[in-house]
């Protein structure tokens, strides 16, 4: 995730998210808003926010080196996606998740639903792939945080995580029994959620690295 990329700085605490180190637990706990609050406010604003447990977090605009490493991605993934009658979606399309008793929304650089139940209007439940586009300022949260959350998802089989100024793609793939985490900087990967390989030279073509 580009995205500069939290307009709202707040450090980010077993997954709740804190004001500045001096604010008390009551005052973050009258700052909370609930679900509800969040999806009407997304229908209706034009700034987008992620939410994790009641916490908001405004996300601001994506670089070009972003926009086009996502892009090219788009492209590549479209068609496995449409042949095997699944969604793909990029930025605008927020993914749920529930842990600990916590709900969090995030907003994926990409993410890809294989699932005909999945068919919320805003978000989406049970995506089979999500990518990350990194960025200095994101790169702790996508490669900490939002690995927690998203590998929690019983129906996410691979999560990648794209390195904007150097080819570099890591990708978490689930197991029968875990999760195992690869980093390819040449060649292919291959993506079990869709039964194809995907190139590094695909992903980074309108880009220099």
């Amino acid at each position: 995730m580009d995205r500069g990329r939290r307009a709202m700085m707040k450090v980010r605490t077993s997954g709740i998210a804190m004001g500045d180190a001096n604010m008390s637990l009551a005052a973050i706990e009258k700052n909370r808003i609930s679900v509800e609050e969040y999806l009407a406010g997304e229908r209706d604003g034009e700034i987008r926010h992620e939410y994790v447990a009641g916490q908001v977090y405004a996300m601001t605009g994506a670089s070009r080196r972003h926009g086009l490493i996502n892009g090219a991605l788009f492209a590549a993934l479209r068609p496995g996606a449409r042949e095997r009658n699944c969604q793909l979606f990029t930025n605008d399309m927020k993914v749920y998740v529930h842990q600990a008793g916590d709900d969090a929304f995030y907003y994926p650089d990409l993410v890809l639903t294989c699932d005909a139940d999945d068919q919320e209007d805003y978000y989406l439940k049970h995506p089979c792939l999500i990518v990350e586009v990194l960025s200095e300022g994101t790169e702790r949260i996508d490669r900490r945080e939002k690995l927690l959350a998203y590998t929690a998802l019983p129906s996410l089989r691979e999560y990648l995580l794209v390195a904007q100024h150097r080819r570099q793609v890591d990708i978490y793939r689930r197991t029968e029994t875990d999760w195992v985490h690869e980093t390819h900087t040449e060649g292919s990967l291959r993506l079990d959620c869709l039964e194809q390989d995907l190139t590094l030279d695909s992903i980074y073509e309108d880009v220099d690295t």
